[in-house]
C-alpha cells in the first residue's frame, strides 16, 4: 500500500514538474511576426525636444554624443533581466528581444529624452505606487504608453502619461471638463494608475495579468482565460489568444524596465539635468489665468504650463472648489505674498470667461503686419501618389501627415482623403493707438483721471472682437484658428496723498523743474523699439533712461514711463 502511495505521489510530482517546464519553457521561446508596437513608439522625438522642461533643465551628455550602437547577446540580456531587483518576473524571449532592439537601436533618441523627463516624473510614480504597497517597477509603464509626455493622445482618445480613456478615468474619480483634464495631471492620474492597477491585481493574482488587463480591459483578459480553460493560467499562456496589441505590452513593459536600467551598456546619451527642478503646491481658490500668475511672478507661462498640464486653457477655475498650483519652490511663497496683485492683473480680459490670445505671428516677429493662421485642407489621394511627394506639395512633414490621419504605414490607397494642416499668411488686426495717462497735480486733471476710469470699467471695453475667415481653394478648406488678439487697457485706480497746502507760485515752480510723462502699459508681444514709434520724437534710450532700465526685456502688463517732447 505504502509503494503505492509512494507511485502516485512521484507521478503527481512529475506532471507537476512537466507542467512547470512546459509554462517555462512557453515563457522563454515563443515567438510572434505580427509584432505591434506601442504608439509611443512613434513620438515625434523632434518635437519632443521642445518641451519647456528638456530645454531648460536637461541637457545631453556629450561624451554619449558619438558612440556607436552596442547591441548584447541573448545570454546578457537573461542574465540582465535576472539581476534586476522586481517583484514582477521579467522573462526573455523573441519577443522581448524585439522590443528592446526597437530601444536600443531605432529609437535611442526617445529612450535619451525620456531619461531626461524621468528625474522629474518617475519620483512622482514611485510615491503613488508606494501609498498602495505595489511594486516600483510599474513606474515604467508610462515609457510605453506615452513615452513621458503627459499631453498625448492616442488614435483611440486615450489621454496623458498613463493613457486613461474617458470611462475609466470617470471611473476613478478623475475630473475632466472644458478646463480641467487630470488625465493629464503627473499627481493626480498616477493616484488613479495606482487605485486601478492594484484593483486588477486583486482581480487577478499575477502581475502578467493585471498588466495585460490595464493595456485591454478586464473583459478582454477574462474572455482569452475562458476560452483556455483550466486553472493557474497566466499572460503567456493566453497569448495568442489576447488582441495583438496587447500581445506586445507586457514585452514591451519588460523591455522599458531593461532599457531605464541599462541605457549605459548600450552607449545611450541620457537627457542630465543642467539644474534640479524642486516643485511645491498651492492651494487656489479664485479663477485665475496661468498668464496673470506668470506676468506677476515673472515666470516663462511655458514652465507653469509643463508643472501643470491639467489645466486645458490655461485657465484655474479656483471659483468653483480649490485646484491644486504647481511651481518652483522659491515662486510658491512669492505666489502667497502676491496672490491679491496675480488675481487684479489685467482683471477686465482674464475675468471673462472667453480669453482670446493672439495668433501668431509670422516669422514670431511682433513687429510683423501679417499673422499667421492655421488652415487645414483636405487632400485626396491620385493614383501614383506617395505621402512624401504629398508632403512636399504642402511644404509639410511625412510624419505629421501621419500623426493627423491616424496612419501607421507609409502606403495610401487611391481616392482616399487625408487632413493636412497649413498655415497662410493673413492681414493683423491693428490695435488702437494707447490713449495717454498723464501725471498731473491738480485736481481737476484728478478728477478727469476718474471719468476716464469708469468708462474703462464697461463690460468689453477696448476689445478687438474676434473674426472668422473660410478659406477657399482647389481641395476643400476651413479655417480652424482665426483669432485677433484682445487689447485692453489695465485699469490701474489712483491714489492720492493728503499734502500740506503748497506756498504760491510753487506748483509753477515744480512744473518746470520736472519733466511731463505718458503712461503706457506693455502689451503682449510689444518691444521698446514699437512702443518708441508710437510716440513723436520719443527714443529707445529716451524709455530706459526714464524708467531706469539698461536692457530692452519688458514685460506684458509693465507700466513704463514716455518722456513728452
Amino acid at each position: 500500500m505504502n509503494k503505492f502511495v509512494t507511485s502516485l505521489l512521484l507521478i503527481a510530482s512529475s506532471l507537476a514538474v512537466s507542467a512547470a517546464s512546459s509554462i517555462l519553457t512557453l515563457k522563454n521561446s515563443i515567438t510572434d511576426n505580427s509584432i505591434i508596437y506601442p504608439e509611443s513608439f512613434e513620438t515625434d522625438t523632434h518635437k519632443m525636444m521642445q518641451n519647456w522642461y528638456l530645454k531648460n533643465y536637461a541637457v545631453l551628455n556629450d561624451s554619449y554624443a558619438k558612440t556607436p550602437v552596442v547591441n548584447a547577446t541573448d545570454e546578457e540580456y537573461i542574465k540582465r533581466l535576472s539581476s534586476m531587483p522586481t517583484e514582477i518576473e521579467m522573462p526573455y524571449n523573441q519577443v522581448v528581444r524585439s522590443y528592446i532592439n526597437m530601444y536600443v537601436q531605432r529609437r535611442r533618441d526617445l529612450v535619451e529624452s525620456m531619461l531626461g523627463m524621468s528625474l522629474y516624473y518617475m519620483p512622482i510614480f514611485e510615491q503613488a505606487l508606494e501609498r498602495k504597497g505595489l511594486p516600483l517597477e510599474l513606474r515604467y509603464l508610462p515609457v510605453i504608453e506615452s513615452a513621458l509626455n503627459p499631453d498625448a493622445v492616442s488614435r483611440a482618445g486615450a489621454t496623458g502619461l498613463w493613457q486613461f480613456m474617458l470611462p475609466t478615468a470617470r471611473g476613478l474619480g478623475l475630473e475632466i471638463n472644458t478646463l480641467v483634464d487630470e488625465r493629464r495631471d503627473p499627481y493626480a492620474s498616477s493616484e488613479a494608475a495606482a487605485t486601478y492597477l492594484k484593483q486588477l491585481y486583486d482581480m487577478y493574482n499575477d502581475w502578467s495579468l493585471a498588466i495585460a488587463a490595464y493595456n485591454c480591459g478586464p473583459g478582454n483578459v477574462n474572455k482569452a482565460l475562458r476560452r483556455a480553460g483550466g486553472e493557474n493560467k497566466d499572460f503567456w499562456s493566453i497569448y495568442y489568444l489576447l488582441p495583438a496589441e496587447t500581445r506586445g505590452y507586457v514585452p514591451a513593459f519588460i523591455a522599458a524596465n531593461y532599457v531605464m536600467n541599462y541605457y549605459n551598456q548600450h552607449n545611450i546619451s541620457p537627457a542630465l539635468a543642467k539644474r534640479p527642478i524642486i516643485t511645491d503646491s498651492v492651494h487656489v481658490n479664485k479663477r485665475v489665468h496661468l498668464q496673470q500668475i506668470a506676468d506677476i511672478l515673472n515666470l516663462p507661462i511655458e514652465e507653469i504650463r509643463v508643472l501643470n498640464p491639467q489645466y486645458r486653457r490655461d485657465v484655474i477655475p479656483g471659483d468653483v472648489r480649490p485646484y491644486s498650483l504647481v511651481l518652483p519652490s522659491m515662486q510658491v511663497y512669492s505666489y502667497i505674498m502676491s496672490e491679491d496683485s496675480i488675481l487684479s492683473h489685467d482683471y477686465n480680459r482674464y475675468a471673462r470667461r472667453k480669453v482670446v490670445e493672439p495668433v501668431t505671428t509670422i516669422d514670431d516677429d511682433p513687429d510683423s503686419d501679417y499673422v499667421k493662421k492655421l488652415v487645414v485642407k483636405r487632400h485626396v489621394v491620385k493614383k501614383g501618389e506617395t505621402l512624401s511627394k504629398i508632403a512636399k506639395r504642402y511644404g509639410v512633414k511625412s510624419s505629421d501627415i501621419k500623426k493627423w490621419n491616424g496612419l501607421r504605414k507609409n502606403s495610401l490607397r487611391a481616392g482616399s482623403t487625408l487632413k493636412i494642416n497649413t498655415y497662410e499668411r493673413v492681414a493683423r488686426v491693428k490695435e488702437p493707438e494707447p490713449e495717454p495717462e498723464t501725471e498731473t497735480t491738480d485736481d481737476s486733471s484728478l478728477a478727469a483721471a476718474e471719468s476716464t476710469q469708469s468708462q474703462d470699467d464697461e463690460p468689453n471695453s477696448g476689445t478687438v472682437q474676434p473674426a472668422e475667415t473660410l478659406v477657399t481653394d482647389s481641395t476643400e478648406t476651413a479655417s480652424q484658428e482665426s483669432a485677433a488678439p484682445k487689447v485692453e487697457k489695465p485699469v490701474e485706480k489712483e491714489k492720492t496723498v493728503e499734502k500740506p497746502a503748497p506756498k504760491k507760485n510753487a506748483a509753477k515752480e515744480k512744473a518746470a523743474a520736472k519733466p511731463s510723462y505718458t503712461y503706457h502699459t506693455v502689451k503682449r508681444g510689444e518691444t521698446l523699439s514699437k512702443i518708441a514709434r508710437k510716440y513723436r520724437g520719443v527714443t529707445i534710450a529716451d524709455i530706459q533712461k526714464a524708467n531706469g532700465i539698461s536692457g530692452s526685456a519688458i514685460q506684458a502688463g509693465q507700466k513704463l514711463k514716455i518722456p513728452r517732447k
